[in-house]
């Protein structure tokens, strides 16, 4: 790929406005997170381990947690494009666009271990932070406000080194004790950190393979400038799509590196699922090439359906997609704890719904319930751009 700095843009490639089909694969993805939170939140009596136990998993269940694997490959690569986008905005590109990654993403980890954790456990002080999807873009963001110096080529090739390379690491450990243990359960090896006897860490999203999504994702930034070539933008974007999608394809059925090895099942239907049973935590090569696969291809069909109704109100839930983080974790916890003091517990010392297709009914019913109050905010970060803070969400 040729390098392309800010100050070699042209005029026309300033000050890009939100394009719709990002906006739209945005909100299809925050969408299959909120199915993955429902279930996470009144379906947890059937725990799906990572990766999923094939013979004890119903389809059902399987591909709609499935379905959420797109979720953070999608937001950190996104993550990684927009913030090219809001560089070439402004007449020092890089320097906005590091200054702008630095304090979001110191933003996005304040948020995480305070509001969001909160909002999960209900405790406070906590006696357990769970570091998740949102710390681990907001340490990726300030990763990347470093990485935005180098050279385009170079971001090329240590984004394909991390994601491709980094399972050669699985094999490394170190004790609880070790003076690197602390930093190689954040990079790598999801663990625990005890902070005190009061207080421990639970790092569920370890950061080396993500600093390597979002850095891929800021050098496919300038495909999507205003005067990029549209239809070279679409050919980029379905040979990625398919040069990811084969090689999972080929890896998978080599099952030589990867991701953990996969045996046929006894009917086509678990075949299936046990070729598709990728792991998440950390994200393998093989998770990473079948999400970001599917992610490419479907910000191509979005972008050749530009006109089409259907991808309006995708791209309202994309436009605003920390508020509907922040608020439908609230929603949920109040639904739960609802139903919990109205009906008791029901599935041991939880209440939870007695079938899959609940999970998928009340995802969306709270899709269309939620879809006003995210629609007005996305309408006020648009017409209030004067408020600085109103980006950050």
């Amino acid at each position: 790929m040729p390098d392309v700095s800010f100050a070699s843009l042209p005029p026309r490639a300033i000050a890009p406005a939100r394009l719709l089909s990002i906006d739209a694969l945005r909100g299809l993805v925050i969408l299959f997170m909120l199915l993955d939170h429902v279930r996470e939140t009144f379906y947890l009596h059937h725990q799906v381990p990572d990766p999923m136990v094939v013979a004890q998993t119903p389809p059902a269940l399987f591909f709609g947690r499935l379905l959420a694997h797109l979720c953070a490959p999608v937001f950190v690569f996104l993550t990684g494009l927009s913030a090219f986008l809001y560089g070439a905005k402004h007449a020092d590109g890089r320097a906005a666009a590091s200054s702008f990654l630095w304090k979001r993403g110191l933003f996005l980890v304040l948020l995480e271990v305070t509001l969001v954790n909160f909002a999960w456990t209900f405790q406070f002080p906590p006696a357990t932070v769970f570091l998740q999807v949102i710390w681990v873009i907001g340490l990726s963001m300030l990763a990347l406000s470093a990485l935005v110096w180098l050279p385009r080529q170079a971001l090329v090739v240590g984004g394909v080194v991390l994601v491709a390379g980094h399972n050669l690491l699985d094999g490394v450990h170190f004790p609880v004790g070790h003076v690197l243990h602390v930093p190689w359960a954040v990079l790598h090896d999801r663990g625990w950190i005890e902070v005190s006897d009061a207080l421990r860490l639970r790092t569920s999203y370890p950061l080396l393979p993500w600093i390597g999504v979002i850095a891929l994702g800021y050098v496919a930034g300038p495909w999507f400038l205003p005067g990029a070539d549209a239809a070279q933008r679409q050919r980029r974007l379905l040979a990625w799509a398919v040069g990811l999608l084969a090689g999972f394809v080929l890896l998978r059925a080599l099952d030589v590196y990867g991701d953990k090895p996969w045996s046929a099942g006894d009917s086509a239907v678990t075949t299936v699922m046990a070729f598709l049973n990728v792991t998440k935590y950390p994200p393998s090569l093989l998770f990473i090439a079948l999400t970001l696969g599917v992610g490419l291809w479907l910000l191509r069909v979005f972008e050749r359906r530009q006109g089409a109704a259907w991808l309006a109100p995708l791209a309202v839930f994309g436009a605003a997609p920390m508020f509907f983080y922040v608020l439908h974790l609230y929603v949920l916890k109040f639904l739960y704890l609802t139903a919990k003091a109205i009906w008791g517990p029901n599935q041991g010392q939880l209440f939870g719904f007695d079938a899959v297709w609940m999970v998928w009914l009340t995802t969306g019913v709270l899709a269309f319930a939620l879809y006003p109050a995210v629609r007005a905010f996305a309408a006020l970060k648009a017409r209030r751009r004067d408020i600085a803070w109103l980006k950050y969400l």
